[in-house]
């Protein structure tokens, strides 16, 4: 089943997850502040996709920052940042037959999700 993680406040979250509704396409939403994360799921989305690309470096979070934490990020330390910083993740992120993606684009959504009928 697809799971999406998100935040419900979140604009994108919403278009993607209002796409999902209107093609009734079967899928789980899990928000990230509200039903938390573990650091297993993190590293999953990180050994995926990469860790440059989790980083929402458009964020009001990552812009408060310091400029010395965003400097000395790695692969070593985003785990935690990330963890900590749950809007710092880029949204939303896509879990679906074993593979992660992240973001939402319409034609990326009709390309992968294959609508179900009940």
């Amino acid at each position: 089943m697809l799971v999406l993680f998100g935040i419900k406040q979140c604009d994108t979250v919403k278009k993607a997850l209002n796409w999902l509704a209107q093609h009734e396409v079967e899928h789980t939403f899990h928000d990230i502040r509200s039903d938390g994360l573990d650091e297993q799921m993190v590293r999953r989305w990180i050994d995926a996709i990469g860790w440059q690309v989790m980083v929402n470096k458009r964020s009001t979070t990552w812009r408060n920052l310091s400029d010395e934490i965003k400097n000395s990020l790695s692969g070593d330390n985003v785990a935690a940042l990330l963890l900590e910083n749950p809007t710092l993740i880029k949204r939303p992120v896509i879990e679906y037959r074993g593979r992660v993606t992240i973001g939402f684009k319409v034609a990326d959504f009709e390309a992968t999700f294959t609508p179900t009928k009940s």
